[in-house]
């Protein structure tokens, strides 16, 4: 192999957990001496035009050789043509955060030609990196693809300080792109339940991604007369990104759907007590003894859980302890860009 070349559609600088999981595994590579080029796709995908989709051919003929070997992220390759595809002159490891055709607000029609079209290119991929082993057998049962073609590279997560909590009224914390997938909406909606309890909650997301969606969110905590109360803090890094993590109490996640669950392996890392929709792998990044879990899109199970936690100091001692400990234990990012490193070698 003479280099890895990782095609990325859109700004890699964006504040995701597909584009932090990208930028860290090419820091990683460079550490270990992997030489790999950045391969800038179109910020159009995944629903590109038909004139847009056939640029990404005449890229890669620019830039890489049958010898490289081509890395690239699943919010592109998904909705890749199979005449694209063939056009990409190097082997091809495709790497899926989660099925396009899961992402929340789509239509029907959309999200199945979404399925179709992730279908066919998994099937021409030299081999499948997925973030977690949910999406992994998500891919095996729902896109066939064959098992020996798959490997699971998890999130790295850095070590962290603990989290030393608000010293007030419990202080909540959810972090994620204000999209329809993170379901903020249902966390304002179970918060208003609660309005006889003291509590504050910091949402950390940017609203470029669905600005609708944001400015839905933000007319929805006017409308609840939570303005107060809860803060939309919008995209932070950083050292004020871990401060929101330092003050905060507990660890939000509505999300209906996750490939894997940054954020919440983040909350972990810091031994914040969490509640957490189940959807997708979220179940299976946080372990049960640290956090409240429950199913996803459903408010009164999420006001319930919320209500338990806010009330109950001695119920998030007991879920943040075993938070600390399973943060500790995580993968580190060395570890993630070591396996996609070696499925590449393998193909060269």
């Amino acid at each position: 192999m003479r280099r890895i070349v990782f095609a990325i559609p859109g700004d890699i600088e964006a504040r995701t957990g597909g584009y932090g999981y990208d930028r860290r595994v090419l820091a990683e590579f460079a550490r270990q001496g992997v030489e790999a080029v950045h391969l800038a796709l179109p910020g159009v995908f995944p629903h590109p035009t038909v004139a847009e989709e056939a640029v990404v051919g005449d890229i890669f003929d620019r830039i890489s050789t049958a010898e490289d070997v081509a890395l690239v992220d699943g919010l592109a390759y998904g909705a890749l043509s199979e005449t694209t595809i063939a056009a990409i002159g190097a082997p091809i490891v495709a790497l899926c955060h989660h099925p396009l055709c899961l992402e929340a607000g789509l239509s029907p029609a959309r999200a199945g030609a979404l399925r179709e079209s992730e279908r066919r290119a998994l099937s021409l991929a030299a081999h499948v990196i997925a973030t977690s082993a949910h999406t992994g057998e998500t891919l095996i049962r729902d896109f066939g693809l064959p098992r020996r073609k798959l490997t699971i590279a998890p999130p790295g997560t850095d070590p962290a300080q603990r989290a030393e909590g608000s010293g007030g009224a419990p202080k909540l914390l959810a972090v994620g792109s204000i999209i329809p997938r993170k379901a903020f909406d249902l966390l304002v909606e179970a918060l208003a339940r609660l309005a006889d309890l003291d509590w504050r909650l910091d949402i950390v997301g940017g609203a470029g991604h669905a600005p609708q969606t944001a400015a839905d969110l933000a007319r929805l905590i006017e409308a609840k007369g939570l303005g107060g109360r809860i803060a939309l803090l919008g995209e932070l890094s950083g050292e004020a990104l871990e401060a929101a993590y330092r003050s905060a109490d507990v660890f939000v996640s509505s999300s209906l759907h996750e490939g894997y669950g940054m954020a919440l392996a983040e909350a972990l890392a810091r031994g914040l007590p969490i509640v957490a929709a189940t959807g997708g792998a979220a179940g299976e990044t946080i372990p049960d003894a640290a956090a409240l879990k429950i199913p996803p899109g459903k408010v009164e199970a999420l006001a319930n859980a919320l209500r338990e936690i806010i009330t109950d100091s001695a119920l998030r001692a007991r879920l943040s302890e075993a938070s600390w400990r399973a943060g500790r234990a995580l993968p580190r990012w060395d570890e993630t860009a070591r396996i996609i490193a070696d499925v590449a070698r393998g193909l060269a």
